[in-house]
Parts: structure tokens; sequence; C-alpha cells
């Protein structure tokens, strides 16, 4: 029985693929988006969060734990996140909940308890499991067991993928996928090595694959103000939306969610960019229009 690390499961979900959906939540990405709404999926040990507007200055937490690493200096609490080794000791501590553990260790059997307590709404509305992450790939052997237990359970099945992965991973899961979410995030290769990570290169030769596979695709495609709102790159998701293996192409445009989870785990929020407006939404999907991108969503 295999084991990974998730820090989420959602059910009841209705944008994450067909009908009504579990969407489990896997820990650890190899990229860093600058807008990344799940900043803590990034690590995939267990990590410590401290929200700073739930803290009473009690003290509890400085007192218990074994590795020093909260202080409360001048009314101030300082949280040394390098320091936390993921005991527990001080969220047990704490009297109002300001301190919490992202991640845990699970089996498959554990999820797919969780997920078949829906089955029969997955059978009503075409439903099922989907991989979200993180990059769901990162855990590779985790994920297809994962995806092959569902499959026994007759269930649909989608990835929520970056499409930054091993292709031979990428191979091994396709089999028992029946959708992919795939994100196109930057068509420059030097802008996605600036606000991404990892080489655009890989990301296309896996999409490249999955349409020789002819697997099907939904194109995902964030779109951030003043970064990839451009001409050239609505061009690339018209070019990209005339594959086979592409059923849709969403635009998913930027928010500002992933600041305040940040700011909860430690670390720095630099992207500054304020959300789009509905209008400008709209005229986004106008050009994309006008450069003939098929199969975009509404």
């Amino acid at each position: 029985m295999e084991q990974g690390i998730i820090f989420d499961i959602q059910r009841f979900c209705i944008h994450d693929g067909p009908g009504i959906r579990t969407t489990v939540f896997l820990k650890g990405c190899p990229l860093s988006c600058a807008w990344c709404h799940n900043p803590e999926s990034k690590q995939q040990n267990v990590q410590l969060s401290y929200r700073e507007n739930h803290c009473v200055l009690c003290g509890e937490c400085e007192s218990i734990c074994p590795q020093r690493v909260h202080h409360l200096v001048n009314n101030e609490h300082l949280v040394n996140f390098s320091l936390c080794t993921g005991c527990g000791k001080c969220i047990e501590s704490c009297p109002v909940s300001a301190l919490s553990l992202i991640g845990k260790t699970v089996t498959t059997d554990d999820i797919m308890d969780i997920v078949l307590k829906d089955a029969d709404y997955y059978r009503a509305s075409g439903g099922g499991i989907t991989l979200s992450g993180g990059e769901p790939l990162f855990q590779p052997h985790f994920a297809l067991a994962l995806l092959k237990q569902a499959k026994r359970g007759r269930l649909n099945t989608c990835i929520e993928t970056s499409g930054f992965c091993r292709e031979a991973d990428l191979r091994s899961v396709s089999e028992f996928t029946d959708l992919f979410l795939f994100d196109f995030k930057l068509s420059d290769e030097k802008l996605h090595r600036q606000y991404v990570g990892g080489e655009l290169s890989k990301i296309l030769k896996n999409l490249s694959l999955l349409n020789k596979l002819k697997k099907p695709v939904i194109l995902r495609c964030p779109v951030i103000p003043g970064i990839n709102d451009t001409q050239s790159h609505f061009q690339a998701i018209a070019d990209l939306s005339v594959l086979e293996c592409v059923q849709a192409v969403e635009i998913m445009p930027y928010h500002t969610m992933g600041a305040a989870k940040s700011l909860n785990i430690g670390r720095e929020y630099l992207l500054n960019v304020p959300p789009a407006d509905p209008e400008t939404v709209k005229l986004w999907k106008s050009e994309l229009l006008k450069m003939r991108c098929q199969k975009l969503m509404e």
C-alpha cells in the first residue's frame, strides 16, 4: 500500500473536472510560480503555519517548543520557521488555534475511504476524484496508486498538473486518467524561468505526449496583469487550442489568495499585482477569440 503526503481533501468540488468531485491536494511542487495560490503545497514535508491575527500572545508555544521556534519579544510573536521539526507540541498548546501543521502522511486506503463516501454523487453527476497540488506527479508512485485504486472503484479520474514532470511518470498515470487539467502559464522561455522556474520546453513536450496518446486535456491558463497578458502569449494559447487533445481552454484570472498563505508559512509574497476587473477579463477573452482560439470556456 502506497503512502504519500497531502495537505487537503475537499469534497463536493465542481470546478476540478466534470460532475461532483473530491479533490485531493498532494504536497510538493518543483516549480516556484510567483503567483502561486497554494504556497503551502511547495514543500513536500509537513510544515508550520502561524496566523498572526489569531494569536493572543499567551506564550504557551514559546514555553513548550523544544526547538525554540517561537519567541515573544515586545508584544510581538516571532517565528523561526526554519527551526521547526513538525513535532506539533505548539499546536496542541495553542488555546486559539493560531498554529497548525500543514501536511500529513496518508495511505491510498485512507484517501479512498473518504472519496468513496460520495460515490452516489459521482455516479449521478459523472464526477469522481481529482488529484491536485502542488504537483501530483511530484509524488508519482502515490499518484499512480491512487488512480489505479480509483479506477478499480469505477471512478472518473482527473489530474491537475503543471506538466513539469518526468515523461515516464506522465505516461504511467495517463492509462488511468480520464482528463488532464493542464496548466499553460507562460510562452516565453526567459519569463517562464523568471516567474515559474523550470524549462518551458519540458512542459510543451509533455503536452505533445498527451496529444499523441489522445488523452483529453483542458488547457488552464492563469493570466497575470503585466506579466502574461500579452498578444504574443494569447497567440500561443490560441495556437495550442487547435491540438486534438485539447477539449477546452480555461482562462484563470489572477487573484491574491496566495499572499496571506505565504505570510502564514514565513514566506515573502513578492508579486505586487492587482487582480484584473471583470471587464478586463472580457477583453482578454475577446482577444483570444479574434486569434481564433478554439473551445474557449465562458
